[in-house]
């Protein structure tokens, strides 16, 4: 369905036709009357129609009508000029190709035509903008930062009705890609032109600022908008989202700066809040690992949703005193059990089950890290599968109704011991809910955004030392959501009363790493390859270029969640599988790494080692000015 112009855009085009008929028609009538000559009688009817033609669509051409000449620049009258001077030689040549050498038509209204058009048209834009700049003005008071608001929509709308009664910004106008929107009017704040044009509206408007208030559908907008931001030397800003204004600041207070999990690409995951809450509250939970950064979240939630009792299990001594600080202040009246001790500690793990017989258990404790754990297979094994199999074993002798494993995406075709520590947990939590009355939900990750070891801790503090920043390899991609968003995933599995298997997130598409490094650059208000190098320095132990969330003998559905997808764990030779798992304990037990390898290729046939290969002839390198060195 084709489009039709704006009136606006209408309007521009009629007031143009009529000054290059005013420029011609005025040139000719004058030069005849200074030689006090009369017309011909013809009147140069076809001339005037094949200028008026031929000038408009040099216009059209030129791009004149893309911009909006409210706003006119230097740059705008610079393209009237060329527009002009092109048009009057294109007329000129036709003129006398095809009209008899152009016959009568006066050789000075040739000559003075375009300057002439040039006045015309150019006069009424500045005159145009210097009104409307004075308007602006008055109804500023001449105050505030000059701001552009990307998107038009409901959040556009309370945002720009919330700054005019605010005196630090000035909304200068809206920019969205819709149509039918240009030249509109929004709280009387106009619709300037398309996102694209961002750049001459910015300057035309002399913005200082932009905020982002761009609808869902949009959202992968927000790092191309970023870059264009960051070239510009422009400051940005996002409106935030519903749910983070429940604290009752008003609008403009609560505009946020761009941060990474922004630029994901997808909006972030919304769960079913009454559903969990409904699921969690008078209940007992415990949580293993709760002094890391997804423990940590799990536990804050838990208690915000209230739960009656929370028992957090966590070995490390300062990061359970940092939780036991941080829940005392924030929630002081909730019933919070803090253990110090080992999730592989049967007798610890007996003791406290028995003692507060909690309905879920959210196992979280685990080794992530791929390097460290490709040269340290004994650990791996010993704490994310063996530590799994007593907690497991220990939940279901305690009639837990509930046991979430917090799983990876590295499980799936495992290269790495990570993977393949985790993939055998899945299989020693299957083995031991079997036939019992316990649920088992495993919950798959990506990679969690700032969570503890992460990458980006890593490149915020390399770019605050002024860079490099380091990226294993220019194609390598990662699924990411943020810490809120696992956490939130692993509370609305346990949602789904009936249902049990293996859940995951829709994350959109993969991230590419060397996207992220570039986008935390500019964030951090630096040019990537300029300010900041990036430097790729190879594939590490145990790594792949790609992830991947099933499997593919996993057939996955897509739950009453529109953004949940759940799957029933393959079928697997269990009983073979926890003889695989006594061996394992006992090559743990006598130490011999060598045996621990032999017996996880065993018992998981997919797993392929990758700690020896090459990247593909890939040379580290380290990219300065956009170019490798």
């Amino acid at each position: 369905m084709k489009q039709r112009l704006p009136l606006g855009r209408v309007a521009v085009i009629g007031h143009d036709l009529l000054m290059v008929l005013l420029a011609w028609l005025g040139l000719v009538l004058l030069r005849y009357a200074s030689l006090d000559q009369p017309l011909p009688a013809h009147g140069f009817l076809a001339e005037t129609f094949i200028v008026a033609g031929l000038q408009l669509l040099v216009f059209w051409r030129m791009g004149l009508y893309r911009g909006l000449w409210r706003f006119a620049s230097l740059p705008d009258l610079k393209n009237i000029l060329i527009s002009s001077l092109l048009g009057g030689a294109l007329i000129a040549l036709v003129l006398f190709l095809f009209l008899d050498r152009a016959d009568g038509v006066p050789r000075l209204a040739l000559l003075l035509y375009p300057p002439t058009l040039v006045l015309l048209l150019g006069g009424p834009r500045l005159l145009y903008r210097a009104w409307k700049n004075g308007q602006s003005l008055r109804l500023a008071g001449g105050q505030g930062e000059r701001l552009l608001v990307l998107g038009v929509g409901p959040t556009a709308e309370s945002l720009i009705r919330d700054l005019q009664r605010s005196e630090r910004f000035h909304v200068v106008g809206l920019l969205d890609d819709d149509q039918s929107l240009q030249g509109a009017k929004i709280q009387g704040v106009p619709v300037l032109g398309r996102l694209d044009d961002l750049a001459e509206i910015a300057e035309e408007t002399a913005a200082t600022r932009v905020a982002i208030a761009l609808g869902g559908e949009q959202s992968e907008a927000l790092g191309r908008i970023a870059a264009q931001c960051e070239r510009l030397r422009l400051r940005f800003c996002r409106m935030p989202a519903p749910e983070e204004l429940l604290d009752g600041q008003t609008v403009h207070a609560a505009l946020k700066d761009v941060a990474i999990e922004d630029l994901l690409g997808r909006d972030p995951v919304l769960p079913d809040w009454p559903a969990i809450r409904a699921s969690l509250q008078g209940r007992t939970v415990l949580i293993t690992g709760a002094g890391g950064s997804i423990g940590a979240e799990l536990s804050r939630q838990c208690v915000g949703l209230g739960v009656a009792r929370l028992v957090v299990l966590e070995r490390s001594e300062l990061a359970l005193h940092q939780l036991q600080l941080e829940c005392r202040e924030r929630f002081p009246s909730a019933e919070v059990v803090f253990q110090l001790g080992d999730c592989g500690d049967a007798t610890l793990l007996r003791r406290l089950l028995n003692q507060w017989r909690p309905e879920e258990v959210f196992h979280a404790a685990a080794y992530k890290q791929v390097p460290l754990l490709e040269a340290q297979p004994r650990e791996a094994i010993r704490n994310n599968l063996l530590a799994t199999d007593v907690l497991v074993r220990e939940s279901v002798a305690a009639g837990v109704g509930t046991f979430v494993l917090i799983s990876t995406d590295k499980a799936v075709n495992a290269v790495n011991m990570l993977g393949a520590s985790k993939r055998l947990a899945e299989l020693a939590c299957q083995a031991a809910v079997q036939g019992t009355g316990t649920r088992l939900v495993t919950v798959r990750f990506g990679n969690v955004l700032d969570s503890a070891g992460s990458v980006v801790p890593l490149f915020r503090e390399q770019i605050r030392r002024g860079g490099p920043v380091t990226v294993t390899h220019p194609d390598v991609t990662r699924y990411f959501m943020t810490i809120p968003e696992a956490c939130q995933l692993i509370l609305q599995a346990t949602t789904l009363r009936e249902a049990s298997g293996i859940f995951t997130l829709d994350m959109g598409r993969p991230v590419p790493i060397r996207l992220l490094a570039e986008q935390m650059v500019r964030l951090a208000g630096f040019t990537p390859y300029h300010e900041i190098d990036i430097c790729y320095t190879g594939l590490r132990p145990g790594e792949k270029l790609h992830e991947e969330l099933f499997h593919a003998d996993e057939t996955y559905v897509q739950t009453i969640h529109p953004k949940i997808f759940q799957a029933e764990p393959r079928g697997v030779d269990l009983d073979g599988f926890l003889e695989q798992l006594r061996l394992l304990r006992l090559a743990v037990q006598s130490d011999d790494e060598v045996r621990i390898r032999e017996v996880i290729s065993e018992a998981i046939p997919e797993f392929k080692p990758i700690t020896a290969r090459t990247t593909g002839g890939f040379k580290p390198q380290v990219i300065r000015g956009g170019l490798a060195s």
